[in-house]
């Protein structure tokens, strides 16, 4: 039976996308029930409509609180019947609720514990990789606690850093690599759900 998963994104998809590649060409034994946006231009719900996948758009405002955030996308979550959460490019700290712990995972641009952290982001994670001068880079999946790029690790990918690299460089390398990390991470701990 194929896993039932929600995707949170907040940019252009191209993780989502991959899932929804992967799942149509029988890589991947996923059910996308259900996508999560915390911006209402991002990119991804283009993905997920043209996959008929429902959709909400949650941003996140300073007058809500932290546990209301995080139940405003949680709910709906729940009611489309999702066993693991995948972070596809979310941007936000959300509270993890405690029926998800173990529930959620992330992937991140770096080999945490390397660049990782709140403001650890995109292009930023890979210029931090070059100026600190890194021969080695990649990508982690982990699951998501209440901390930024935090919580037990399920796999790393590794690739080289080259002299002459820019940020742009890496990160097109990185995202390659990502793009196979996930789904392996998912199919690697779908067992327990």
């Amino acid at each position: 039976m194929s896993l039932p998963i929600a995707v949170l994104i907040s940019g252009g998809g191209s993780t989502l996308k991959n899932l929804i590649d992967r799942r149509d060409a029988n890589r991947l034994d996923i059910d996308i029930r259900f996508v999560v946006s915390s911006r209402s231009d991002a990119g991804g719900l283009q993905h997920a409509a043209a996959a008929n996948i429902p959709t909400i758009v949650v941003p996140k405002k300073k007058s809500i609180a932290a546990d209301l955030h995080s139940e405003a996308i949680f709910q709906p979550i729940r009611q489309s019947g999702a066993k693991l959460v995948v972070m596809g490019g979310f941007l936000q700290h959300v509270l993890i609720p405690p029926d998800f712990e173990n529930r959620v995972i992330n992937i991140h641009p770096s080999l945490i514990p390397a660049f990782c952290g709140q403001g650890m982001y995109g292009l930023r994670v890979h210029e931090a990789a070059i100026s600190f001068g890194v021969k080695i880079s990649g990508c982690t999946v982990h699951y998501v606690d209440n901390q930024y790029d935090h919580g037990p690790i399920i796999l790393q990918k590794a690739c080289e850093v080259f002299e002459q690299d820019t940020a742009l460089d890496l990160q097109k390398r990185v995202l390659q690599l990502e793009y196979e990390a996930l789904p392996e991470a998912i199919a690697k701990i779908a067992p327990r759900f």
